[in-house]
């Protein structure tokens, strides 16, 4: 679970203790969370693990099952959440958060306003960039996905920082009380250009606005509505691409029968039926090739500044 130290930061707990979240790992594309129980087990292909053997052992600890299969047992950090998160929405993931905090400014104290949470992924984030001192006051206008979103942040710690509140934003706008105390506001609206009106109103003097729309159609709109309370108005598409890195094997393409390959590196042998040794076409190599499942378009992220009076 994390833990908040107010002279500190946002953390976890080296331990895992009875009730803990952990994100039992078994690979990059192969994870889930798990509350432990001590009386509970996990079964998996890997065969039974038992909760009460998890406790008292640090966050990364590889674990055995009865039939010597082993997961590992992480932290459940806003990255790891947002990978194994129930799906109630679409979701930002990691580049664009990265790139959402790093543009609204977002550091330790901050007041931030988002709506709508939805699944949740980027609030967790926010969460830890403003603890310990500052909240995060997401807005959604449907009951049960709050409801669900509420129950995620107290499962992972952030309830303390975060406040969960059923509203249309669209419609009826922020609540008046946050006016001009919020340092940044994050829309992830079908028509976000509604709501502008009302987030330059909830803003400080020179704050930070950004709104997420998978359409162009939705930016350019939301762009004509920035111009009148807005400066510094940019968009960003962030497109991610991962490689895969491993061992494995490719043919020497220089070898020759006298085993020279034009370097000083050796060159491994096979040998042949009668006993003697001729060189092997092929060598060990670590390569990288892009990720056959990497993510394309996900949506634009319009930022903008508020004019100084």
């Amino acid at each position: 679970m994390l833990a908040i130290d107010p002279g500190k930061k946002l953390s976890f707990n080296r331990l895992i203790s009875n009730g803990d979240l952990v994100i039992v790992y078994e690979r990059h594309d192969n994870m889930k969370a798990v509350t432990v129980a001590e009386n509970s087990v996990l079964q998996n292909r890997f065969g039974v693990f038992k909760h009460s053997e998890w406790i008292g052992k640090p966050f990364g600890s590889k674990v055995f099952s009865n039939k010597g299969g082993f997961v590992y047992l992480l932290a459940p950090t806003p990255e790891l959440w947002t990978l194994v998160l129930s799906h109630r929405t679409q979701i930002l993931y990691i580049a664009d958060i990265s790139f959402v905090i790093m543009y609204l400014e977002v550091v330790p104290g901050c007041l931030v306003l988002e709506s709508g949470t939805g699944s949740g992924s980027l609030t967790t984030s926010l969460a830890r960039a403003v603890a310990p001192t500052g909240h995060v006051h997401t807005f959604d206008f449907h009951e049960q996905r709050a409801g669900s979103a509420r129950d995620d942040f107290e499962r992972t710690g952030l309830s303390s920082i975060i406040s969960v509140r059923v509203r249309d934003i669209q419609g009826e706008g922020f609540p008046n009380e946050f006016a001009g105390l919020a340092d940044a506001v994050f829309l992830d609206l079908p028509q976000p250009w509604l709501a502008i009106p009302s987030a330059a109103k909830m803003l400080k003097q020179d704050g930070t606005l950004c709104s997420f729309s998978p359409c162009v159609e939705q930016v350019q709109r939301s762009c004509e509505t920035l111009q009148n309370c807005f400066t510094d108005i940019r968009t960003f598409e962030v497109l991610l691409r991962t490689y895969e890195v491993r061992e494995g094997k490719m043919e020497n393409l220089n070898g020759d029968n006298n085993g020279s390959n034009g370097s000083s590196l050796p060159c491994k042998r096979r040998q042949r039926s009668g006993g003697s040794y001729a060189p092997d076409s092929t060598v060990s190599s670590v390569m990288a090739r892009p990720c056959g499942e990497a993510r394309g378009h996900t949506g634009f992220l319009t930022f903008a500044r508020l004019k100084c009076l």
